[in-house]
């Protein structure tokens, strides 16, 4: 049987990314599937279908927040609510991308699933367990070093059209009603 593959579309301020990027790689490890980790941007999907993620009332707010919070409990993930939300994220979800860019130029897709893996881990941890600033090209350029990658030509990668193009393809083919 063919390895199966797993779309993982995700956002750095989603919760549920967070709870996912970690328990998904253990499933799909458990069912010998691989991962497509695919950022989009949810502020400009969003915007298309005019969903206002602050229009909840407090009460309702404070419901899901403490349900987060027992979603940690429950997967012994660390979770912080972050002082921070929600964040500007289209730059370190960029920055998922110019991290894979080098494996994918050589079409080692192994590589390039193991690159925005790590990256998009350590950047999930900056925010949702650190409460850092993941808006901040500082916290992006240090997440991006400490996960392995120079951060200087990651950076400048992922400020370029291409990627920048990229992350929109990809966030379009997320919200696309005829994808399967």
């Amino acid at each position: 049987m063919a390895t199966q593959t797993v779309d993982f579309y995700f956002d750095f301020s989603s919760t549920n990314s967070y709870f996912a990027a970690f328990m998904l790689p253990e499933l799909c490890r458990r069912f010998d599937a691989r991962i497509n980790w695919l950022p989009i941007h949810l502020g400009a999907l969003f915007r298309t279908t005019g969903f206002d993620v602050m229009a909840m009332t407090p009460r309702k707010a404070r419901y899901l927040w403490r349900d987060h919070q027992r979603y940690a409990e429950l997967t012994g993930l660390p979770f912080r609510r972050p002082s921070r939300f929600p964040i500007k994220t289209a730059a370190a979800l960029r920055a998922v991308l110019a991290a894979a860019q080098e494996a994918d130029a050589r079409g080692d897709q192994r590589a390039a699933e193991s690159a925005r893996e790590r990256f998009s881990q350590a950047m999930f941890r900056a925010y949702w367990e650190l409460d850092e600033d993941i808006a901040s090209g500082a916290v992006i350029a240090r997440v991006a070093e400490e996960a392995g990658f120079a951060s200087a030509a990651l950076l400048e990668a992922a400020d370029s059209a291409a990627v920048r193009e990229q992350l929109a393809a990809i966030t379009a083919t997320a919200s696309s009603p005829d994808r399967e």
